[in-house]
């Protein structure tokens, strides 16, 4: 329906007209996923990758041109380097009580387009409200798991959960121990959150963070879940630099995104800083 021919030549249009550099650029793959209007278009590197979006401007011309719903663009280094790490995560899983959710990453792992299964019945988890909230929420259910929530106090007026107290800086740096703890008195063994990991054990107990367990970017979470700060009280604007920095460092978060966010935690975070 797309070929990659003609939409290069859309593109140095779009950018020729609208007063950008033609560059050259390279599209290697085009996958239109008819179900969700939605149009995957896949470059050979990041610097193809930066040529098609256009700084958003490019893609969004593009969009209109098409008639899709949604364009997402891709390089294939990013598709490598993900395959990767999901790999590496589903080696540390297998053979657990965790292999429940192998079959989610190896969705992924054919991702695009995303084809999820549906998984059911694996009990209950212990979820800490920490930045992508929302998110872990609806990562549970979708792992099957029953949430139970609990979060700094005051730190996400918009969900019902158990308040605990801690500092601002848990909210993206989740204290590990603690939660380990709160886990324990209530018999869980699965404990989700914005960790800087993807997975990891402790003894009989795991800790999950699901963005980074799937390898699933910040530009995904919001379109499935959607996004929204915690509560500017419980904002600690060192610890939301030092966040957002590491989900750009690891390829979960596009520059502009990452900006964005870093200009809205600074305005309204409330922490001190030591930079």
């Amino acid at each position: 329906m797309f070929a990659p021919e003609e939409l290069k030549r859309e593109i140095e249009r779009i950018r020729r007209e609208n007063g950008f550099e033609v560059v050259p650029f390279v599209i290697e793959d085009v996958i239109y996923d008819e179900s969700e209007g939605r149009l995957f278009i896949i470059g050979q590197d990041r610097a193809d990758k930066s040529a098609i979006i256009g700084n958003s401007f490019v893609i969004g011309k593009l969009k209109e041109k098409l008639g899709v719903k949604q364009i997402t663009v891709y390089s294939n280094l990013d598709l490598l380097l993900r395959k990767r790490e999901l790999e590496k995560n589903m080696n540390l899983i297998e053979g657990t009580f965790l292999e429940f959710l192998i079959p989610l990453l190896k969705a992924e792992l054919n991702y695009p387009p995303m084809r999820c299964p549906e998984i059911k019945n694996n009990g209950k988890a212990l979820v800490f409200l920490s930045v992508y909230a929302d998110a872990l929420v609806g990562f549970a259910r979708a792992f099957g798991l029953e949430p139970l929530k609990v979060g700094i106090r005051h730190s996400f007026p918009h969900l019902e959960y158990e308040p605990i107290e801690g500092t601002p800086r848990e909210i993206f740096f989740p204290d590990e121990e603690k939660l380990l703890g709160i886990a324990e008195e209530r018999d869980l063994r699965i404990i989700i959150a914005d960790f800087s990991f993807g997975v990891k054990f402790a003894g009989d107990m795991a800790l999950i963070n699901p963005m980074r367990l799937l390898q699933i970017p910040h530009f995904r979470i919001k379109h499935i879940f959607g996004f929204r700060f915690p509560a500017y009280t419980h904002l600690d604007k060192r610890a939301a630099l030092d966040f957002f920095l590491k989900l750009a460092d690891d390829n979960l978060l596009e520059p502009t995104d990452g900006a964005n966010l870093i200009w809205k935690a600074w305005k309204k975070g409330k922490g001190k800083v030591g930079i």
